[in-house]
């Protein structure tokens, strides 16, 4: 029995290796595929509100002056390098915070924006079950990361009299869920978000009205479907992630027959016959 529990310690000792090996070729996949989405990120914020601006909202783009007009461009791009950074963080472990000033509608006034960063480290034993807990946290992290830069984006716009001030904060907070607070969803161009939404009438209550806005919505499936090279990232990080799962399964197998061959040893050792 001593000679079984040897040989699975063996076993198991050689799946930690190779679930090493995986975790560290998984988190090289993640740094080049968080470098991809935040340049692609930057890219594609720049064409929804390009989009935003000169299609959904023209006339309230035209009022603006050309001072207005161009810090507006660059608080866009001061966004788009935050995320950028931000997603690096997550990967590398480094604690970064930036303050940047965002110009507000009458060119004036400057709003501080901090970004704040949350750190995933990569975990030091060889668990699978961690490891891909530290994935799901990875993913988590991104996807807030882009409803984060969506909501400032959308704030910014509203601030600079683009988007309408009668609407909501909570929508522009939601806008990723906004089908619960919308009458209806239209179809649109990508991360742009077409909504029909009620607006009650502050002097009677009894009053309302439906109003059509169109809101900065980055979506990680249309940001990745806008870039062969970000999705051919993508399918290189599930492909290692079907082999972590495969290893995850061994490696459990063995633990289990661990446990059991244990269990067995132990009967043994503390049976004596009446």
């Amino acid at each position: 029995m001593a000679r079984a529990i040897e040989r699975i310690d063996r076993d198991l000792a050689m799946l930690e290796e190779a679930i090493m090996a995986i975790a560290a070729e998984l988190q090289s996949a993640y740094t080049i595929y968080l470098t991809l989405l935040g340049e692609a990120v930057r890219k594609q914020l720049i064409l929804a509100s390009y989009h935003l601006c000169t299609q959904g909202y023209p006339e309230n783009f035209l009022r603006l002056s050309l001072n207005q007009r161009q810090k507006l461009q660059q608080a866009i791009r001061k966004l788009g390098k935050q995320l950028s950074e931000q997603l690096l963080t997550y990967i590398n472990g480094e604690a970064v915070k930036e303050d940047e000033n965002v110009a507000e509608n009458d060119g004036n006034d400057n709003e501080e924006l901090v970004v704040e960063n949350s750190i995933i480290n990569l975990p030091d034993s060889s668990n699978p079950v961690e490891l891909a807990k530290w994935q799901n946290s990875l993913e988590e992290l991104t996807q807030q990361a882009l409803k984060k830069i969506s909501h400032d984006t959308n704030v910014l716009l509203q601030k600079a009299d683009i988007l309408p001030k009668k609407v909501p904060e909570p929508i522009l907070e939601a806008a990723a869920a906004a089908s619960e607070a919308a009458a209806e969803i239209m179809p649109g161009p990508p991360n742009l978000l077409n909504l029909v939404i009620e607006i009650d009438d502050e002097q009677d209550e009894e009053e309302s009205s439906f109003t059509q806005i169109m809101a900065i919505n980055l979506r990680l499936g249309e940001v990745e479907f806008a870039d062969a090279t970000l999705a051919s990232s993508r399918k290189q990080i599930r492909n290692i992630l079907v082999k972590l799962q495969k290893l995850g399964r061994e490696y459990q197998k063995k633990q289990r027959e661990r446990s059991i061959a244990e269990a067995e040893a132990a009967w043994r050792s503390s049976w004596y016959e009446d």
